[in-house]
Formats: structure tokens, sequence, C-alpha cells
């Protein structure tokens, strides 16, 4: 489903849905409320005529959502004809969800109500040296957040937990998390769960980033759109008509599992051909995330004799930092990685077909630097050039993502505690 329409709810009459008065007054409730979320506050007037309801049916509905807590008055609107007349919104209140990031980096953790809006969050190193102690990192980040918020592990209502990998429901764990050691492990997100106090979806961090930047960044209005998170990792989220699109195992997008093969005795080179300056390779290759994440840009500046400042570990931050005051070893480290880019990018583009291309992740965020060699590299590689952009949300769009996710589960819970209340 889209994270930007309205949620829907089986109607009366539907297929397997008995048809009775309480049930057609909860979709009339229903009705009213996603047109108030979507539109704004909105007078009775104007929900009758955008609806068809009757002017007494729409009062008593809006009456009954007042009671609940699920809207509120939210002032007057005096026409130059007619009356005075109350406007009515969504009280973003009602209840709240729980977004969190976990990265090999950082962790982060935002809290928002209904309406989306962020009320707390935090964004904290990941010094955890174990699965355990990364997971109770998160509960722990996630705790202090709530308690910012003024709430309790009651008043989340659900939360959505962003990570590398696949989620396995039958395992109750994640496969394919490569960059975080020991974090498919069964069991570990259920011990996150308990810590949090409240219902828990698992999803892939890319994905979770694609959902992010079609709802609010740069792949607003896209028809199919790919957003390419370039960090630690290497992982790609791709939403097809507002829908994201996951395969029949939940593995679409792990584009860092593709090998590269070893062609001519090595895999695309520095200067774009396979075999050239800077390739290497075995028998059977290696894979794009070994080539193009974040170490692979460490080893490649380290190659052309770049050294870490001062002695200190040297890290793909800086490396691109020193590419833009104009190192020569760091730019060519650069230019490699757009190179091995610009061969994913090649990949994706001949099975998906996409008419755009966001790039994102800790690596993803210097595009000022990447997507021009990104896209000389790829006229090499590829007859098929989708449009490249630079994500518009950075490093908040798997937060921001797994916010809107959690929105789409909760908001219709929300309205069935508690209208069953009434």
């Amino acid at each position: 489903m889209s994270p930007h329409q309205p949620t829907s709810r089986p109607a009366a009459g539907a297929p397997g849905v008995p048809w009775n008065r309480q049930r057609l007054r909860s979709n009339n409730e229903w009705l009213l409320l996603e047109l108030l979320r979507t539109g704004g506050g909105t007078s009775r007037a104007q929900l009758a005529r955008d609806t068809g309801l009757s002017k007494p049916t729409v009062s008593a509905a809006l009456a009954d959502l007042e009671q609940a807590g699920l809207v509120r008055e939210a002032g007057w609107v005096s026409p130059e004809r007619g009356r005075t007349a109350v406007l009515y919104e969504v009280d973003p209140t009602a209840g709240h969800v729980l977004g969190v990031d976990i990265g090999r980096a950082r962790l982060r953790v935002a809290v928002a109500d209904l309406a989306g809006t962020v009320v707390a969050r935090r964004d904290v190193a990941n010094r955890g040296r174990t699965a355990d102690a990364v997971a109770d990192a998160v509960v722990a980040a996630a705790r202090e957040a709530t308690a910012e918020a003024g709430l309790g592990a009651a008043d989340i209502v659900h939360a959505v937990i962003g990570t590398p990998g696949v989620w396995d429901e039958e395992r109750r764990g994640v496969r394919y998390a490569t960059s975080l050691p020991g974090w498919g492990r069964p069991g570990l997100f259920d011990r996150i769960g308990e810590g949090l106090g409240t219902a828990v979806t698992v999803a892939n961090d890319a994905n979770l980033a694609a959902l992010g930047e079609y709802t609010l960044g740069a792949g607003r209005g896209s028809r199919m759109f790919a957003y390419l998170l370039v960090g630690t990792g290497l992982g790609l989220g791709v939403v097809k008509d507002g829908e994201l699109l996951l395969g029949a195992h939940g593995a679409l997008g792990e584009i860092g599992l593709v090998p590269l093969p070893a062609l001519a005795g090595g895999r695309p080179g520095v200067e774009g051909a396979v075999g050239g300056p800077g390739a290497v390779g075995g028998p059977g290759g290696t894979t794009l995330e070994q080539e193009a994440a974040a170490d692979a840009v460490v080893r490649a500046a380290r190659e052309f004799g770049l050294e870490g400042p001062g002695g200190r570990q040297l890290t793909a931050k800086r490396v691109f930092e020193l590419a833009r005051a104009g190192d020569a070893a760091a730019l060519r480290a650069v230019h490699r990685e757009a190179e091995r880019l610009a061969y994913a990018v090649a990949v994706l583009s001949a099975v998906l077909d996409p008419d755009l291309l966001v790039l994102g992740g800790g690596i993803g965020s210097s595009a000022d630097l990447l997507l021009e060699p990104l896209e000389q590299a790829l006229g090499r590689f590829s007859l098929m050039h989708p449009t490249l952009a630079p994500s518009l949300l950075g490093a908040e769009a798997v937060l921001l993502g797994a916010v809107s996710t959690a929105l789409e589960t909760a908001r219709p819970e929300v309205f069935e505690r508690r209208t069953a209340r009434l």
C-alpha cells in the first residue's frame, strides 16, 4: 500500500463482511477521519458535500469521533454568506508510533504522533560489540525517546525497525545482514519487541528508505522509482506506482549479493574496462557490496596511497572530504566507487527499467562527487539510463520510512480501539 494513500478498511457488504448498521456507522466515521487526515481542518457542511452523506449523519459521526478522542475542533470559519461554522481536524495525539533505523555505525529512533510529526528522537553511535548489545542499545534509545515525549510503552501503538537483511518470519530472524555480525540470530528481534513492550514489524532498511523518499523526498510522482542505499552495505528499494516491490521471498533489492565476475582476469576497473587498471579478482569474483560499500572506498584510497590523518583510522567519510579538497588519491578512489556503482545501476536498469534512481545512504550523501562520474561510467556500461538524483532526505530516509510504515498499521488500529469503546 502506498504510504501516502488513505488506509482502507473492509466496506460493509464486501465479501466476508456482513452488513449491519454498526458496520455502516463505523465505515462512515472512518471515511470522515481519513478525509480530515488528508485534507486538514474542514467544516461539517464541507464534509457532507465531499462524502455525499447527509448533514445529520456527518454531525453524528463527528460527535462520536470527538468523544473517542480521534477528532477535535480546529477553529472557526466565517464565510461571506451563511453562518459561522466549526472546523474539525484529526487529533494527532490519539496514538503514537516508533520508527527505528539500525545501522552498523549509528542507531536512530523517532517517536511520532498520528500526523507523522516527530515528537522525540535519539541518534547515537552504535557501539555494541555483540548482537545482544546492539539490541539492548536500541531498546534503551527507544525508551529514552518515549520518555522524552512524555509517553509510556503502552502509548506506542506500533514500532517498525529498519535493518540490513531480509526478515524471515518462520525463523524469526533476518537473513543476509552481513554488515552486522550475529544479527541474523533467530529470536533477536523478539528480544527487542519484548524490551519495547509493543508490537514490532521488521523491514529492510533500503525498502524503508525507498518508501520515505517516495513519500517525502525525491521519488514523489515517479512511476518506477529505485533507491540505491550505499553505506556500510549496499541495498536497493523499488517502488512501482506507489507500491513497494518485495519479490517472492522478500529479497528483491539485495543487489549487494550480486557477484562481480572475474572476466579477462579482473572486474570493472577504474577506467571502466573489465580487467582494466585497478582490476583484481579471482575465479569467483566478489560481490557488489564488497566492492562498492564504505570499506571498499577506504581500501581503494589506501591502494592509491592515502593514509589516515595523523595515523588515525581512515574512513570513507574522510576520503570524500579529501576528494572535495582536491586530493588526487581520494579523487581516484571516488571515481573507482562511481565505476562500481555504475555496474550496479546497469544491472538494475536492465532488469527493472526505473524512470528514476535516487542515490542515498552514507556514501550516497556524497552525490555531489559521485553523480557526474557515475553518469559517465553508466554511459560505457549500459544503453539504459534512468534519471539519477541525490536523496532529499539524506540520513533520515530509513527512519522516516519506518515512521510512515508504522503509521499505516497504527491509524486503523487506533480507530478500532477507540471506537470500540463507544
